[in-house]
């Protein structure tokens, strides 16, 4: 399961609850896109930086298996973690929880893809950074 090496905070709005007040299923892709986003910026490597550095890193799988439920005015914490990477893609894994209890995992694949628009290999660092988090 994901960690807590990265993580970001959401509630659930009227937006994807509605009046039922029962989160609609595709909801929970967003909240892993945005704590992506966050967990770029704590490294210190917003993603418009990644991308002025020359790539861009394309979700080529996502999954979510859900759990229980998120309702209307909850608080979600996302928790991800940067799991695995081969030459040209990595992996993070995420924990939807509310109060600790766990609503959903998930998981996406992301592609290295320079501005020229070909798979690469992954930059160093971001090599580097998976086997740093790992015990």
């Amino acid at each position: 399961p994901p960690s807590d090496r990265g993580w970001h905070t959401d509630r659930v709005g009227w937006a994807e609850a509605g009046v039922v007040g029962i989160a609609h299923k595709g909801r929970d892709v967003p909240y892993l896109e945005e704590t992506g986003g966050a967990y770029w910026r704590h490294l210190g490597r917003p993603y418009t930086e990644l991308r002025t550095e020359g790539f861009d890193y394309a979700v080529l799988e996502c999954s979510v298996q859900y759990r229980q439920p998120l309702h209307f005015d909850e608080q979600v914490v996302v928790h991800l973690d940067l799991a695995v990477a081969s030459r040209t893609t990595f992996e993070m894994t995420y924990l939807l929880t509310v109060d600790g209890e766990v609503r959903a995992t998930g998981v996406t694949v992301h592609g290295c893809i320079p501005t020229a628009g070909r798979p690469t290999r992954l930059p160093p660092w971001l090599v580097e950074l998976t086997t740093l988090t790992k015990p």
